[in-house]
This record gives structure tokens, C-alpha cells and sequence, in this order.
């Protein structure tokens, strides 16, 4: 715990700050995400599955992108930048449909449904998301924070959805603020 707090989640958060200042492109940020992701996987997830003792989780996300859509870029930096600042993060892949959301957020008893779309004609996937959050009676109990290329806040908000991430760094901020975690 103390490498992901001392070293890999300030490393990460510089690179989503150098990100947000345009001193890193996007490529730059997907290596970092994804040699955070290889260190949590190949050497701390072993370690911390040893001693028994994982570190508690500021929340659960369950994160995919929405039927019809193959884009996986920018979902998975969201996923990374989410794990480095300690959520619990189930991602569910490309091409999700709704039920599948609703079934891993439930098995996973989710604080947070989010949700990518790079094409105009998948993002009308997620409110048949929050839909089926509402029919299967957990919409309540659950915040949706939407984002991805073809994602507007005023989109966001006509869907229904609680918080709209213009990129993995705000995704974050919206994150925390919707369950009430400060910076």
C-alpha cells in the first residue's frame, strides 16, 4: 500500500496533470497507465493477495464501454487513472450491453456506473443503460457518470446521468465529488 500511495498514485496524477497542461500527449498517458497497471498486477496485486490485508477502496466503479462501440483508449485510461486514486474498478471491456452493466453492478454492489461512447450512434446506448438501472430497481442506489468523444454535458444531463467526465482526469474529480470524497 505504501508503494501505491508514496510512489505509483502521485506518478499517475502528475502524468493526468502534465495531461491536463498539454505537456503530455495522449500517448504519453497510456504508457503511464499502463505500466501503472502492469506494476498493480504483476506486483502489488501478488503481494496484497499474500498478506491478506488490501487497502480499502474509496468506491466501486463499473466501468465499460456501451454496446455497439469497440473503442477501448480512452475507457481503459479512465479505469487506470481510477485504480490510482483507489477506487475499486471492475471493467466490463468494449461492446457492454446494458444488462451486463446492471448485473456486474449489482454482484459488485457498485457506487458508480460509468459509462464511454466514441460514436454518436452508440452513446444513445447509455440512457438504455440508466434505463435498465431503473428497471432493475438500483438506479438509486447507484451514481452514472458518462464520457467519451461523442459525450456532452448537456448530453450527461438530458440522459439522466449524475456526472460527465470530459477525460480521465476530470472523470476522476466527478467521481470523488459524487460520493462526497475531497482532493
Amino acid at each position: 500500500n505504501d508503494v501505491i500511495e508514496n510512489a505509483l498514485r502521485p506518478a499517475m496524477e502528475e502524468a493526468g496533470r502534465r495531461f491536463e497542461r498539454g505537456e503530455f500527449f495522449l500517448a504519453e498517458l497510456v504508457v503511464a497507465g499502463d505500466l501503472f497497471k502492469e506494476v498493480m498486477d504483476e506486483i502489488l496485486v501478488p503481494e496484497i493477495q499474500r498478506r491478506g490485508s488490501p487497502a480499502k477502496a474509496l468506491g466501486t466503479v463499473v466501468i465499460g464501454t456501451v454496446r455497439g462501440d469497440l473503442h477501448d483508449i480512452g475507457k481503459s485510461i479512465v479505469a487506470t487513472m481510477l485504480r490510482a486514486a483507489g477506487f475499486n474498478v471492475i471493467d466490463l471491456g468494449v461492446d457492454v450491453p446494458p444488462e451486463k452493466f446492471v448485473e456486474e453492478a449489482v454482484r459488485n454492489k457498485a457506487d458508480i456506473v460509468a459509462m464511454s461512447a466514441l460514436l454518436t450512434t452508440t452513446m444513445l446506448e447509455m440512457k438504455n443503460v440508466i434505463e435498465a438501472l431503473k428497471r432493475a430497481g438500483i438506479r438509486d442506489n447507484v451514481k452514472v457518470v458518462v464520457g467519451g468523444a461523442a459525450v456532452t454535458e448537456d448530453y450527461a444531463r438530458s440522459i439522466g446521468a449524475d456526472g460527465y467526465g470530459k477525460d480521465a482526469v476530470e472523470a476522476v474529480r466527478v467521481c470523488k465529488r459524487l460520493l462526497g470524497i475531497e482532493e
